[in-house]
């Protein structure tokens, strides 16, 4: 049913975010200044649209402007979510490549053996659709247009041209891509994929790129074009899937960063709208739960893997379980029986509606009957059977409602009598209460769920005691709240869940990785990789006062590696909302778990609060004292459990960071580790906790401070290494 018209007397500048689902398309306006969800509308997804996914997109937006009151000149930020590229990949849909090999002598070897990407699977029985051409040298024009020319004959508009270090000197792949280009072809230089080496692995993800990219681009122009004609003068940005958003020239150039964005968005809105810091977010649909993890208020994000091969692309660490509001239970009726698992089958891939959400009086003398709802599945799936011969699923969804769990305002919750009604032959058959019956459904789809909870709880080092499960989909009552209570965590479920991935779309930062290869990297080199990823988020739009950057140096591989993110317009968020030091004080001692008064503030700032719990004494060495690092909102943007804080100015720093971070560095026969620093300025907290080597730490510190006032409030928490 559309949104109906409301009355807007005052309108306030928005953020739109808007994700392309399977079916629907979701799009919400969040208010710029307060970022509270002002409006949301739902439109079927124009798959089959002459435009496609662009259609949907162009129309959502349209409608939520209509339906909020807001002009196009309100818009602030736009930005879209789209799972194109991921169904474009998974189901084996995309463009044939040409795949340009360029080297001569022994690098020819490597480069030739590059042909046997064609055998790449995308799917069972799907490779990829490669013609591979080996040049032997970047500068011969006639060779390469022979090339170019061979492969327009053969319909290929999209490439790929790849050289042994190109990270190092890319002039011949930069030639021959803009040979390319001036004749109209869509191109991926592997050096603009990733600056890692590696040649195979590199041109394979430059590979998946160039599949993608003619789709992508025909629906980059399109809905541009619609944008434009819109009136809306703020740019377009695309969700990444590694949590922020990407402008549309960028896309244009990398729209493989698009895959796999769906969960990303979701965690997006967790880390913002609920102010996750350390927790695991569980996104729940109506047929998988998508689990990933949040460490210190950043997303946990790795290389992913096509068809079997690694890649240089790095995504969201989510792991998904085959548990969803959705799945049906699957029990042994009868005496002895017992419910035997929940999923992977759903009630919407069966084509059955849910008993919950039927009318009391269409189930009341309803049978129990144990089916296979497809060829192949085991006749272990629990249905209801009408007495006017209808159909119904018992879904994981009809046991959270009949055991009470799920909010009478959520997305999944249904009338509390049909949900008993769905559970009540259920029960009988396997001679139980009701209230016992779902236990047991709940139980037995928790119990996978909790399993990878545990996993990435145990894989990123978070404390277990302070760890918080935050739901989010359409889904979400019917999952996290069980899975919190079996496991003692504290849990919630997100504020307009069945919306988390728009919001988290229309609250995204802009973000931009840079990596480097760098053996005994020098401080000036630390520093540049930095200031390349800083310069390249204000590039995509970023207000350049706003971007923060982390850096992290790894002496095993020698990688540096930068993140930058960085909000297209400065946040100025209304502080009236902000919470008095009291209610500061007893959030700090509850993250601490200790009684109120045993919490002291060791450093304070218009923007934080640093608090520290009771000392404990090692049993050889120093004291260990716990530290919490609040923001004025109540949100833990820190938790360590040893540190030491200092507060100066930004004016003293000079002095004070080189003379504490020379304190706190450990030596070892492995060299020396410089503690693992924090810096708070302003409203940022500046990580640099990827850095080991001290003068490189030092000269960060002091990057990070350049241009702000010297009697501005800085305060330094330092951990030592273990």
């Amino acid at each position: 049913m559309a949104p109906q018209e409301q009355d807007h007397p005052a309108r306030s500048p928005i953020r739109v975010g808007i994700d392309v689902g399977g079916t629907f398309t979701d799009a919400v306006a969040v208010d710029a200044t307060t970022l509270q969800l002002v409006g949301e509308t739902k439109t079927p997804t124009s798959h089959d649209h002459p435009d496609g996914v662009a259609h949907g997109i162009v129309t959502g937006l349209h409608e939520l402007l209509r339906h909020t009151g807001h002009r196009p000149e309100d818009v602030v930020f736009l930005a879209h979510g789209t799972t194109q590229a991921t169904n474009a990949l998974l189901e084996g849909d995309v463009a044939p490549v040409g795949l340009i090999g360029i080297g001569s002598g022994p690098s020819s070897f490597f480069v030739k053996r590059l042909a046997s990407l064609a055998k790449l699977e995308l799917t069972e029985g799907s490779r990829l659709p490669l013609e591979f051409r080996h040049l032997r040298r970047a500068d011969d024009t006639a060779a390469v247009d022979a090339v170019l020319d061979d492969l327009e004959s053969r319909g290929i508009a999209s490439l790929v041209v790849t050289e042994p270090f190109s990270v190092d000197d890319s002039a011949g792949e930069s030639a021959v891509a803009g040979r390319a280009r001036s004749r109209g072809f869509l191109v991926t230089a592997t050096h603009d994929i990733s600056s890692l080496y590696g040649l195979s692995k590199r041109t394979r993800t430059a590979v998946l790129n160039a599949v993608i990219l003619p789709r992508m681009f025909a629906t980059a122009e399109l809905v541009q074009a619609s944008i434009d004609a819109a009136g809306i003068t703020a740019p377009l940005m695309v969700m990444r899937c590694d949590g922020g958003v990407m402008s549309l020239d960028e896309m244009r150039r990398r729209p493989l960063l698009t895959v796999l964005s769906g969960p990303a968005a979701g965690v997006a809105g967790a880390l913002m709208q609920e102010r996750l810091s350390d927790g695991v977010f569980l996104e729940t649909g109506g047929t998988s739960t998508d689990v990933s993890v949040v460490r210190r208020g950043k997303v946990a994000v790795q290389y992913t893997r096509f068809g079997g091969s690694s890649t240089f692309l790095t995504a969201l660490d989510v792991r998904t379980v085959g548990v969803g509001g959705g799945s049906m239970v699957r029990a042994r009726l009868g005496q002895g029986g017992d419910v035997v698992a929940v999923g992977p089958r759903s009630a919407h891939i069966a084509g059955l509606p849910y008993a919950c959400f039927a009318a009391p009086e269409a189930l009341e003398g309803a049978r129990v009957a144990a089916v296979a709802p497809k060829p192949g599945d085991p006749a272990d799936h629990v249905v209801l059977e009408a007495v006017d011969g209808a159909r119904y699923a018992v879904t994981l969804t009809c046991a959270a409602n009949a055991l009470g769990l799920v909010p009478e305002d959520a997305y999944a919750a249904s009338d509390p009598r049909a949900a008993r009604l769905a559970l009540e032959p259920l029960a009988a058959a396997l001679g139980l209460q009701v209230g016992e019956a779902a236990t047991r459904v709940l139980r037995a789809a928790a119990a996978p769920v909790r399993e990878v909870v545990d996993a990435l709880v145990r894989d990123y080092g978070l404390e277990d005691e302070h760890v918080r499960l935050v739901g989010g989909g359409g889904g979400a009552a019917a999952v996290t709240p069980f899975v919190g209570r079996e496991s003692g965590r504290e849990w919630g479920i997100a504020a307009h869940s069945e919306v988390i991935s728009p919001i988290g779309v229309a609250l995204a930062l802009i973000r931009e990785q840079v990596e480097r290869v760098i053996p005994g990297a020098t401080d000036q080199q630390v520093l540049g990789v930095r200031h390349e990823a800083e310069q390249a988020v204000i590039a995509q739009g970023a207000a350049p006062e706003g971007v923060e950057v982390d850096v992290t140096v790894d002496p095993q591989s020698s990688t540096v590696r930068a993140v930058a993110t960085g909000a297209t317009e400065l946040r100025t968020q209304d502080r009236s909302a902000r919470l008095d030091r009291s209610e500061l004080d007893g959030l700090a001692a509850r993250s601490l778990d200790v009684a109120a008064g045993e919490v002291s503030v060791l450093a304070e700032t218009p923007h934080h609060v640093v608090y520290g719990g009771p000392s404990t004494r090692r049993l050889l060495g120093r004291p260990r004292r716990p530290v919490r690092v609040l923001d004025r909102d109540g949100v833990v943007r820190l938790a360590s459990r040893d540190a030491h804080v200092e507060q100066s100015t930004v004016g003293a720093a000079g002095e004070l960071l080189p003379r504490v971070i020379s304190a706190r560095t450990s030596y070892g026969d492995g060299g020396s580790r410089a503690p693992a620093v924090q810096l708070l300025v302003g409203a940022r907290i500046s990580d640099l906790s990827g850095v080991l080597d001290e003068s490189s730490l030092v000269s960060l510190a002091r990057t990070e401070l350049e241009g702000r006032a010297g009697d501005e409030d800085l305060v330094a928490v330092l951990e030592v290494r273990s």
